[in-house]
């Protein structure tokens, strides 16, 4: 299929050189090789984006063989610097919302809010804003029982409320920063965290409220009962003390997220400055025989040093690692210390949050040094030149790449990982915004959703604790998760007319 695609595309875009096709297809059978190794020999991600990284830096004929190991390092460093902290410490900070209750807190509250005559507004609700410091597994573990008592009050079907609920969890799962897979596509884009946020929000919420008919009508359709109350209450969580209230829970979210946002908007003010700056002889005399890119950079380093002292505290504390730093700090301390956790037992907790982290850690590490490997054979270059010339736009093209990686594997992240790591060169030719490529990272988070089958854990998490068929789960999550995907892309593809 790749070779076939492949061929299209160069009839599409005319002649091209032989060492192109050459390295193009260096790059296809590195993906094949990435899928023959998970999905035939069941190897994990991280060591099958590695060994792809070194079939590339071997076949391209670009680069010398004892360059590969240097490039492997320099790959992996240049991704862990910024994502390890960063998954490290949201890990540390959703676990400390799990272990207090925040989530059940949040959920009561909205429903509160709401009312059960729009329950599935205020599921909704919860799952988007739950899932930015949660992973949506741990999330459908902790909320099921709430599903559960409202469908037993109601006599309604388990799904009428699971829906809305999952619909907010996977796409702030996939859109919004700083969950792992998105965090990784803006770093690899050079989007900065706030605008990836920003962006992820402005598409991802609309998405998730226009599901709301499609839950109602797959619920109503598909009646699921939920279980006895006995057996809900063997897997309800024990609370030694009440919940958090709802205000806590919102501030202790809300906080980081709105930091690293207003520095957003602090940096975009001052980067709007450089084009001036550079036609200044101190521009020019900073920025000589730079490239374009580097020339930017520098010149907004250099704005950022000369900027008045309110505008660099605020850089300061809005830096992702600062805020959710932060953030993670404030989390320890109003949802554990003062609640009693102290000790061992507060170490444990934050303990127990970095295995899975370090998990993912490793697969976006190894997502990075397969991008590096690809910039330095030229592999990367070769595949823009054929793109370019194809007339095929980023968002479009980042959608179907990212889908092809996920339909075959699975894992949201790898794909997420994987897409940007394919992309990233295509945009490095191009002159695009940083709203234009925010905006192609909502297109990688969408393929990177739909289609949800049999080889994703996500499937069968969902499957298991809503008591369903297989044949009920693809005709349920998997519809929600290809309806979100195809919706996500096309509020992308609307916004970039504007942008």
């Amino acid at each position: 299929m790749g070779f076939n695609a492949l061929n299209f595309l160069a009839q599409a875009s005319g002649e091209a050189s032989h060492d192109t096709f050459r390295l193009v297809s260096v790059l296809v059978l590195s993906i094949v090789l990435i899928l023959v190794l998970i999905l035939a020999f069941r190897i994990q991600a991280f060591v099958s984006l590695l060994l792809a990284a070194i079939f590339v830096g071997i076949a391209s004929g670009t680069m010398e063989l004892i360059e590969v190991g240097d490039t492997i390092k320099d790959g992996m460093g240049g991704a862990l610097g910024f994502i390890a902290t960063i998954i490290g410490l949201g890990a540390i900070f959703g676990q400390m919302i799990e272990h207090s209750g925040g989530a059940q807190s949040l959920a009561n509250g909205m429903l509160k809010t709401f009312g059960e005559r729009r329950a599935n507004w205020a599921m909704l609700l919860t799952g988007f804003l739950i899932s930015i410091p949660v992973f949506l597994d741990v999330g459908v573990v902790i909320l099921a029982p709430i599903i559960y008592a409202l469908a037993r009050r109601s006599g309604k079907s388990v799904l009428v409320f699971a829906l809305p609920l999952l619909a907010g969890m996977a796409v702030t799962h996939a859109f919004v920063p700083p969950t792992p897979g998105p965090t990784f596509v803006a770093f690899a884009l050079n989007v900065p965290l706030g605008y990836a946020i920003l962006w992820g929000v402005v598409v991802g919420l609309p998405t998730a409220l226009i599901t709301i008919p499609l839950c109602r009508r797959l619920g109503e359709k598909f009646h699921i009962k939920p279980p006895s109350a006995a057996e809900d209450a063997e897997e309800e969580p024990v609370k030694a003390i009440g919940l958090p209230s709802v205000l806590t829970i919102l501030a202790v979210l809300g906080g980081p997220v709105l930091i690293i946002v207003i520095a957003s908007f602090v940096e975009g003010s001052i980067a709007a400055r450089v084009p001036e700056f550079l036609a200044t002889d101190e521009g020019k005399s900073l920025t000589e025989g730079m490239e374009k890119k580097r020339s930017f950079d520098s010149a907004l380093n250099e704005l950022k040093r000369q900027s008045a002292v309110p505008s660099q505290i605020v850089l300061f504390l809005g830096h992702p690692i600062i805020a959710l730093l932060i953030g993670t700090c404030v989390a320890i301390y109003v949802l554990a210390m003062r609640r009693g956790v102290r000790g061992n037992a507060l170490m444990e907790v934050a303990t127990k949050a970095l295995g899975p982290a370090g998990i993912i850690i490793l697969v976006t590490g190894a997502g990075g040094v397969y991008k590096q490997m690809l910039i330095t054979t030229k592999v990367g270059d070769a595949l823009a030149d054929i793109l370019q010339r194809s007339g095929f736009g980023p968002l479009i093209l980042a959608w179907v790449l990212t889908t092809i990686i996920r339909i075959a594997q699975g894992s949201a992240t790898v794909a997420m990982v994987t897409g940007a790591a394919l992309i990233s060169p295509f945009l490095v030719a191009g002159d695009y915004s940083i709203s234009q490529l925010a905006l192609v990272t909502i297109a990688i988070a969408a393929g990177a959703t739909g289609f949800g089958h049999v080889n994703d854990s996500g499937f069968w998490i969902v499957n298991r604790y809503f008591h369903m068929t297989e044949r009920e789960t693809l005709l349920t999550w998997t519809t929600l998760l290809t309806v979100i995907s195809l919706v996500g892309l096309g509020i992308a593809s609307l916004l970039w007319m504007f942008v």
